[in-house]
């Protein structure tokens, strides 16, 4: 079997826990692997599974090809998990200079 051919029959998804990521992040990577375990190898799965959670927890960004992929991928999966997040309260960041603009406005 070369690299590039997918091995799914001889790697644990848990493994790949991380002592700092929540639950939720966790569930929702370990559902990406568990979707796409079969159609690519271990290695390159668990990398794009890694992108796509950074794209929807951390709002980073990647070239248009892997943007494209991880959209493709993450259908059905990130929709199911929106969908649970409805309803629940949300956080607001705000920038410094915003923030101080707003407490002198109180005063």
């Amino acid at each position: 079997m070369s690299d590039s051919e997918p091995d799914n029959d001889n790697w644990d998804v848990e493994k790949y826990r991380v002592d700092y990521e929540s639950e939720e992040h966790w569930e929702l990577r370990k559902a990406f692997m568990e979707t796409h375990r079969e159609n690519f190898g271990e290695d390159e799965i668990v990398c794009l599974a890694r992108v796509f959670t950074n794209v929807e927890f951390l709002g980073c960004r990647y070239s248009n090809e892997v943007m494209k992929q991880i959209a493709e991928l993450s259908k059905g999966i990130i929709e199911k998990y929106r969908r649970s997040r409805q309803g629940r309260l949300k956080r607001t960041f705000v920038g410094a200079a915003e923030a101080a603009q707003n407490k002198v406005q109180r005063k």
